[in-house]
């Protein structure tokens, strides 16, 4: 480690998280389910056809070395095995104790097994640079935050170029498995890579794990991402202290935009946790097909109507996602997207824009019309931690309130704005006990594939929300998370997109939005501010989870047992639905 650890890092280090009953012992025992098919029918054919050899594959369920499953596969022979991991995707919390759980399963199952970490990434993977994990290598990284042991960088493994440089690596150094860490996109990756690996009869199996701090890889089988919890607990602190600040100076309103690409679950998440006056979910803009000015108008009457109860201060959510929910600037976006692909200069992108483009373009502050220009991320999206929505924001509402008070429709005093991005603070932060315990479960579970000989598998654990004795264990085919969407770039362009595993958006029906709009007209007015104080690893908040997933039941593992126990109950014989 480059710097000197502090007493709390030293204490977390010593900090042994637990493991649930079915990934201790040396046995691996496996249950097979049917074929795990895409969630949409629809998508099927498309999925399969891109992935011939790795769709259509059965779920997996590991259990106790004593369940009764008379049809279990147990793995009792662990010869030694070369598995290679690598970060890809932005730093999450977590991601650590995911090599680390990895590292412990190897090893306890055959101690000549490696564990080889590639440095710097996909690149890193690429120009085989690699550092072989030991228990002395590691014992500074345990529980602790960011990548720093073995850092990430672009994080793609997309071009031809880049799969063939992965093969080679794998081939190079006889590795049996490659583990890749990551959100949506180093996951739909992932899945290439084996696809790819299973076409060319390469026999290295490839691996995927849930870790991202947006929380927006979500489907039928995956509850939840590594990082998660962490990045809402420090970023509910940092906007509770703000509350306060603003319930203290009663002048200022604060705009806070939050760090979880393009859905909201980062910004909803932490407004269930610290209740601030509003928050802007990028969903609820898109179903509504809200505009910039309605937005506008929408803060203005709130801050008008706090202004009739002599209230001049709030704290206002905004996820940095907001700005692709916004018809006109998502077109915008795509408008300038499409003149980066023409190889178009910056400089000459706002000549090149169509009239009603233009048009917007011209509306914009100088600060934000600069920021929209920037290259796209890899994988398309707008740089989206870069654009200043809520200084936009502010501006555009100073301005309407200026007006209203000139024509006398507004009769409060001045509006102040400050405005926060919270992002980088929070991804480098020390993991959670929950973060910290998942993550170690999944490393296990990774193991579990391998020992299986599954290929293109995501590691799952469902049933989180309860103790850890009580996770179950399994793995997914990741094609079976896909879905396919039509995309299109400018005014004509359109055409079907390949089958990806998307992100997935803050469900607008689901448990965890109901209960912020519940609460949303007292929250707006009357100052429920909440502080749930620090990040916490004993005491009160220590094992506390994210409200989301809590009143969420997405325990599919769960669903597959009780209709079990419901089939044997009227003697009919039992199956699993991959569909449940």
């Amino acid at each position: 480690m480059g710097n000197e650890m502090s007493p709390l890092q030293k204490h977390r280090a010593e900090y042994r998280p637990e493991l649930p009953p079915w990934l201790q012992g040396t046995a691996v025992k496996v249950e097979y389910g049917d074929a795990a098919i895409a969630a949409d029918g629809a998508d099927a054919h498309v999925i399969r056809r891109a992935f011939p050899h790795t769709y259509g594959q059965r779920l997996a369920h590991f259990l106790p070395k004593t369940a009764n499953a008379p049809d279990a596969t147990v793995i009792t022979e662990h010869p030694a095995v070369r598995v290679g991991v690598v970060f890809s995707g932005r730093q999450s919390p977590g991601g650590h104790n995911v090599v680390w759980g990895l590292y412990n399963a190897i090893n306890s199952h055959n101690p000549s097994s490696e564990l080889i970490g590639f440095l710097g990434g996909t690149d890193g993977l690429f120009a085989q640079k690699t550092l072989e994990i030991t228990e002395e290598v590691f014992s500074s990284y345990k529980n602790q935050g960011g990548y720093y042991m073995l850092g990430r960088t672009r994080d793609q493994i997309r071009t031809t170029e880049q799969v063939k440089a992965a093969m080679t690596t794998c081939q190079a150094l006889k590795l049996d498995a490659l583990v890749i860490i990551g959100g949506v996109t180093s996951n739909t990756d992932a899945a290439q890579l084996a696809e790819t690996f299973a076409e060319s009869k390469c026999s290295t199996k490839v691996v995927g794990v849930p870790v991202t701090l947006n929380g927006d890889l979500k489907n039928q089988f995956v509850e939840t991402t590594v990082g998660f919890d962490t990045i809402c607990k420090v970023n509910s602190q940092l906007i509770s202290n703000v509350c306060t600040d603003a319930l203290s100076a009663e002048k200022y309103y604060y705009f806070i935009r939050l760090m979880g690409r393009k859905a909201s679950h980062v910004a909803l998440e932490c407004a269930l946790q610290s209740h601030p006056n509003m928050v802007l979910l990028g969903e609820e803009v898109a179903a509504s097909k809200l505009t910039i000015s309605d937005i506008t108008k929408q803060i203005c009457d709130a801050v008008q109507a706090r202004a009739e109860k002599d209230k001049y201060h709030g704290v206002i959510l905004i996820p940095e996602g907001l700005v692709e929910s916004i018809p006109e600037l998502y077109a915008l976006l795509q408008e300038i997207h499409g003149l980066h692909d023409k190889g178009v200069f910056i400089e000459n992108i706002s000549s090149h824009l169509s009239p009603w483009a233009s048009a917007l373009f011209d509306f914009l502050p100088p600060f934000i019309r600069k920021q929209l220009l920037l290259h796209p991320e890899s994988d398309d999206s707008a740089q989206l931690s870069q654009i200043e929505t809520e200084k936009l924001l502010a501006q555009l509402v100073e301005t309407e309130i200026n007006k209203r008070l000139e024509e006398g429709t507004y009769k409060g005093k001045k509006f102040n704005a400050i405005c926060h991005f919270f992002g980088y603070q929070a991804r480098g932060a020390l993991p959670s006990n929950f973060d910290c315990d998942y993550a170690y479960v999944l490393g296990h579970v990774c193991y579990h594939i391998l020992a299986a000989g599954l290929n293109g598998y995501m590691a799952t654990v469902t049933n989180l929300k309860s103790p850890v004795d009580q996770w179950k264990c399994g793995a997914a085919p990741i094609t079976s998370m896909m879905t396919v969407r039509g995309w299109s770039r400018g005014p004509t362009a359109s055409q079907i997109g390949k089958p990806a595993v998307h992100i997935a958006s803050v469900d607008l029906k689901g448990k965890a939005y109901e209960l912020l709009r519940q609460n949303s007209s007292s929250l707006l007015m009357e100052d429920i501010y909440k502080n749930p104080g620090p990040l916490q690893f004993q005491g009160p908040g220590a094992d506390l989870k994210p409200i989301s997933l809590c009143v969420e039941d997405r325990d599919y593992m769960g669903r597959i047992k009780q209709l079990q126990e419901y089939l044997e109950k009227v003697h009919r014989p039992t199956t699993w639905l991959s569909d449940w």
